[in-house]
């Protein structure tokens, strides 16, 4: 086969935007790291981590061990309501039984939705908020949902932590799940 000078055929043009891309990628994923220590060298507190940036305590985190046997063991009036602000997409494939989806949380008709549910619920209520589309400090999910449900008011908020992700960390554990809806 005869090609023009400087030009590639078609099979290798796939293949070098797919190197480009996964190049760019690398980049990207290697200068998170420097980000964080620029953020740490510029606090003048020296408290910068990733646990003082979150927008909840300690005690308003439970752990899927925890929140399984809270499900199991809580009577009514005290069971846990559980919202899921990811992905549908992931919701319906498997999901903390009683799990009610309003999300995802990183979208304005996520929040929207989450606010208009939240309405008819009492500030009282015991709310655990989840995740678990990818690891944790990542999610852009799980913040804007907690945080907006805070705003509203509500007074025993908490998050569940899914350090990897709710594959790894529920379904993988053989956690029980719902699937669908």
């Amino acid at each position: 086969m005869k090609y023009k000078t400087g030009s590639l055929p078609a099979r290798y043009c796939g293949t070098l935007c797919a190197a480009i891309l996964v190049t760019l990628f690398g980049i990207c994923i290697a200068a998170l790291p420097a980000r964080e220590a620029v953020a740490a060298r510029n606090d003048p507190s020296g408290s910068a981590s990733p646990a003082a940036s979150e927008p909840w305590t300690d005690a308003q985190t439970v752990k899927p061990a925890d929140l399984v046997k809270e499900i199991a063991d809580t009577k009514d009036a005290n069971k846990p309501v559980i919202v899921c602000s990811g992905f549908r997409v992931l919701y319906a494939g498997a999901h903390v039984p009683g799990a009610v989806f309003h999300g995802p949380g990183s979208k304005p008709e996520g929040l929207d939705d989450l606010k208009k549910w939240a309405q008819g619920v009492p500030r009282s209520s015991n709310v655990v908020v989840y995740c678990g589309c990818c690891p944790f400090e990542k999610c852009p999910n799980v913040r804007p949902a907690f945080e907006t449900l805070r705003s509203m008011g509500f007074q025993r908020l908490r998050v569940l932590m899914l350090p990897n992700n709710f594959a790894k960390d529920w379904v993988g554990q053989g956690y029980p799940v719902e699937k669908g809806k």
